[in-house]
């Protein structure tokens, strides 16, 4: 009975070894044949396809390179150039590893997809010469074309002023904006990345390496995969109006020792703010400082805040460099140069175990928050959305999934007890109800930046808006109020004037830590890139004394309800008008 037993056991081991044998032979012949079966159909489309032949790609992914889930929903197909048939058999060889390719955004599909396109052209010959020849013709009429250098994202070769246009990136939108700021050079990469800088890049590369086209240029070549185009732009500074980037901050007392506050020094006879603000911008510092014929370099730091601003009189005429109050004194300058201590951000090296939310009504800051929390923290912050103006502007969160728990905080405009309960914790951010209904209604008109016109105001749709959204802006905050787990509450115009109490109030609650040179470097750059140039002046008051009464009763809901949870009240200028 041992032995028929024992003889069964070692009969269905072998079966075993064998079925596992078989099974691997047949998955391996069915990939070789699928293999050789794609290869066929590419080399069959080939012959009937020009390499050059527009095919058909979505537009969010002919933009940014991949394709966000959301998008598909609504997606309408357009034609792009895109990629040769050479490319597309690449690309098929790579599907059969990653299928789901176009709509997965980790960052190494990210890296994948730029060395794709990066191998792409540099097998399209005539493209790469097209590009050359745009080139050449840009750097004839813009700028003098330095060379191609390498650039690695950890240690930025150009440190100055970084900008990113996601969709219309050119070489010259990039010289002109380093040329404003009064950089010497300006370096494009990835087709939609400008860096500034006064000084050269330290390793060059091969000029086929920078083979990236520009986003907002076709046929033009805008850097490469870690590679820059470097430009030298001082014929266009010879040009421009320096002066007018000049900002004066103010008089303030000088400190102790002034060489040991700034970096860099320069002692001129006849010293003019020119002259001054000319040597620190090439210096590549933001603050220019006067006294007497002494020209500091050097950043806002603890010694020298500028918060403490002193009697212009005191500097004997304010821009008068020669005579700055005795040397007790000194004037101070921004420069066209942009403090750069705080603009490097990135994603969370691992998952946060706290889900944040930044929450506020339409309108009420939310997009110059994250501004703020992502050069303070250093962290990018996640949308519940998709923006791509946002996107392109340097908010690199917007395509992240808004549950990856990546980002630092996610924004959200959502209330309602599902919406508020997923998240551990959330700063609500509250601004009055009638600045935040004009700008949303202007961004509903006419963009981040723009106005409404005055037919918008005047028509039949702002009293609409007016009764649908005071609603929502009082429902919100009640909301939040009633379901959220743990609250800070931050009112939109303390933020504005006691910047630096009230972001670092809201670093601490992310449970981060900052140094207070970072956050001086964030109130050195507080506006962003989506702040309306001043407030546009209407001939007419916007609200009726029906909407006025309607929105009183929802400021002092709202207030009662934030005293109820021993929040402080609204501001005085809430109420009512």
């Amino acid at each position: 009975m041992a032995k028929a037993f024992f003889r069964l056991q070692k009969f269905l081991r072998r079966t075993q070894f064998l079925l596992f044998f078989l099974t691997a032979a047949y998955l391996m012949a069915g990939s070789l044949l699928l293999l050789q079966r794609t290869r066929l159909v590419i080399q069959q489309g080939s012959r009937g396809t020009s390499a050059n032949q527009a095919l058909p790609v979505l537009e969010g992914m002919a933009e940014v390179g991949m394709v966000d889930p959301r998008m598909l929903q609504n997606a309408h197909p357009a034609p792009r150039l895109l990629v040769g048939m050479d490319a597309l058999q690449e690309l098929a060889l790579e599907q059969q590893h990653s299928p789901r390719w176009l709509v997965t955004r980790n960052s190494e599909l990210r890296q994948l997809r730029r060395r794709w396109f990066h191998r792409f052209i540099s097998d399209q010959e005539p493209m790469q010469t097209a590009g050359f020849k745009a080139m050449k013709h840009t750097a004839e009429h813009k700028g003098t074309y330095v060379g191609c250098f390498s650039d690695d994202s950890r240690e930025r070769t150009l440190k100055g002023a970084v900008f990113y246009d996601l969709r219309k990136m050119t070489v010259s939108h990039c010289q002109e904006a380093c040329a404003e700021r009064a950089y010497t050079y300006a370096g494009l990469a990835y087709g939609a990345e400008c860096y500034c800088g006064n000084k050269l890049p330290a390793t060059p590369a091969k000029p086929e390496e920078c083979n990236s086209e520009c986003k907002g240029e076709k046929g033009s070549v805008c850097g490469g995969v870690n590679r820059l185009s470097v430009y030298r732009v001082e014929e266009l500074r010879a040009g421009a109006r320096r002066r007018r980037n000049v900002i004066y901050r103010g008089c303030f007392r000088a400190p102790e020792n002034l060489t040991d506050t700034f970096p860099a020094s320069l002692i001129q006879p006849n010293l003019t703010v020119e002259m001054c603000s000319e040597f620190c911008s090439k210096k590549e510092f933001p603050l220019a400082v006067i006294r007497g014929r002494e020209c500091y370099c050097g950043y806002p730091t603890g010694r020298f805040s500028l918060h403490d601003g002193a009697d212009g009189l005191l500097c004997s005429g304010m821009h008068n460099a020669s005579s700055a109050g005795e040397g007790k004194y000194c004037l101070v300058y921004q420069t066209p140069v942009q403090d750069t201590r705080c603009t490097d951000r990135k994603f969370l090296a691992t998952k946060s175990k706290v889900f944040v939310a930044l929450s506020s009504f339409p309108g009420a800051g939310n997009t110059w928050a994250r501004h703020l929390i992502e050069h303070a923290t250093g962290y990018y912050t996640g949308s519940y959305y998709f923006d791509g103006a946002l996107y392109n502007k340097g908010f690199k969160g917007e395509k992240d999934h808004w549950r990856s728990r990546r980002t630092i905080c996610v924004k959200t405009h959502e209330s309602g007890k599902t919406e508020i309960e997923m998240f551990d914790s959330a700063i609500l951010l509250i601004r009055n109800p009638y600045k935040s209904l004009m700008a949303e209604f202007n961004r509903k008109y006419a963009g981040h930046l723009g106005y409404a016109t005055d037919r918008n105001w005047k028509s039949k749709e702002w009293p609409e808006f007016v009764n649908s959204y005071a609603s929502w802006w009082a429902s919100h905050v009640l909301d939040w109020l009633k379901y959220g787990k743990r609250l800070l509450v931050v009112h939109y115009e303390d933020l504005k004037q006691s910047l630096i109490p009230k972001l670092r109030e809201m670093v601490e609650f992310l449970n981060m830590t900052v140094t207070e040179d970072r956050l001086l470097c964030v109130e050195n750059n507080r506006d962003g890139n989506f702040k309306r140039s001043g407030a546009k002046q209407k001939d007419f008051e916007p609200f009726t004394q029906e909407m006025k009464a309607l929105i009183n009763r929802y400021i002092l809901t709202v207030d009662e309800a934030l005293r109820g949870r021993n929040f402080t009240g609204l501001p005085r200028e809430y109420v009512p008008r």
